[in-house]
């Protein structure tokens, strides 16, 4: 398998380096307050079997990954859930159980190895929290530093498990949108590898495995996928790894993806409605999936647009139910931006055909966020002497 780099809108092909992260021509372009310019895509040619490794499609040979065990995540059947809904052929791709608990460790996985590749000790990045506790995980199994910029409100969890795993974390005193810009100063002040979503090429083709992985667990391509959407990263990632195994001819069709966004963070939907990006400031109880600007935007909009994925939007009291939900019909415990997904399948649910095959992914473990998920149940307020006071 050979590989390269693609300009998702100019279409020039570079050589993959180490020192080349967006399309220079197009960059030219970049104006502040709008998502990244010239996002690369890799472009793989060559052939592939039915049961390939997922390695071998990725531009980093084996030897460079670190000894954790990303991906293979599993693709639940969840019975409960099928039976109360209608829809026989439901399942859920729970990536909480990657090493970090979160979906983010494809891209962190693929951007060590990259870096290993290139000689290059230090990753620098911006994260509402799941990417820095990934790359700080991934890093310390790779022997890496991680250098990690965080908004002021990033869950106290997310923050402990980054410094549990050895990184240097510096809180911005302003939103993820900020901290971006600060990684982006710093490690062209300090050098190193910026693993930035959709900045680094290879976070969106780290995230396109977990489509790699759905055709292979279910020997099949699903008729719908339902993803959380922020960044418009990880969509990006499901579209291009459908994208990729219809250009190696293992599918005859990439399936409906739905990218799911919260009503009050909802940057995507907004540019396909009004043919812009705006910079408005957000808030959700989905902390993941909270940003002002979209870096993926541009990219993530024109591969919906490419294979007819649908945009949607659900309020943070529909995450906050289809996280209580999911968890006690199925014992998938999620983080809200995790059951944003799920509360969009719900949704759209009278508009799908019952006996389709439907896979929503689950992007992160509830533990990340004790804060948020205890908002949705009633937690007990006393307690209790005597178990007759229960009787």
């Amino acid at each position: 398998m050979l590989f390269n780099y693609e300009c998702s809108e100019c279409r020039n092909e570079y050589k993959i380096s180490a020192d080349l992260m967006v399309c220079p021509q197009c960059a030219q372009k970049q104006k502040s307050d709008e998502p990244v310019r010239g996002i690369l895509e890799v472009k793989l040619t060559g052939k592939a079997d039915p049961d390939f490794n997922t390695l071998d499609l990725l531009p980093v040979p084996k030897e460079f990954f670190p000894p954790v065990p990303v991906g293979n995540t599993p693709l639940w059947e969840p019975l409960n859930i099928r039976e109360k809904t209608g829809f026989p052929n439901l399942f859920i791709k729970d990536d909480g159980m990657n090493p970090s608990f979160s979906f983010k460790d494809r891209a962190s996985y693929l951007v060590s190895a990259f870096a290993k590749s290139c000689g290059i000790d230090e990753i620098v990045l911006a994260s509402t929290g799941n990417a820095g506790s990934s790359m700080a995980g991934i890093g310390a199994a790779a022997n890496q530093k991680i250098t990690i910029f965080l908004p002021e409100n990033a869950p106290e969890a997310k923050i402990a498990q980054s410094l549990q795993y050895g990184a240097t974390v510096f809180k911005v005193k302003g939103n993820y949108d900020l901290a971006y810009d600060f990684s982006l100063e710093y490690s062209r002040a300090k050098g190193g590898m910026n693993r930035n979503t959709a900045y680094n090429p290879m976070t969106i083709e780290g995230k396109k495995t977990v489509s790699l992985e759905i055709f292979q667990q279910m020997s099949e391509v699903p008729d719908s996928v339902f993803v959380s959407t922020g960044d418009g990263c990880i969509v990006a990632g499901v579209l291009k790894g459908f994208k990729d195994l219809l250009q190696l001819g293992l599918i005859e069709k990439v399936p409906a993806v739905y990218s799911v966004q919260a009503e009050t963070s909802d940057a995507l939907y907004r540019a396909r409605e009004s043919g812009k990006f705006e910079n408005i400031p957000t808030s959700t109880i989905a902390d993941s999936i909270c940003v002002d600007v979209p870096r993926n935007g541009y990219h993530a909009l024109k591969l919906l647009s490419d294979y007819d994925g649908q945009i949607i939007r659900v309020s943070d009291e529909q995450i906050l139910k289809a996280q209580t939900y999911l968890a006690s019909n199925s014992g998938i415990f999620a983080e809200p931006a995790g059951a944003t997904a799920f509360a969009g399948f719900l949704s759209m649910a009278n508009e799908l055909e019952k006996e389709s095959n439907v896979v929503v992914i689950s992007t992160g473990s509830g533990l990340k966020d004790i804060a948020s998920a205890l908002k949705g149940v009633s937690a007990p307020t006393v307690s209790i002497k005597s178990v007759q006071e229960v009787l």
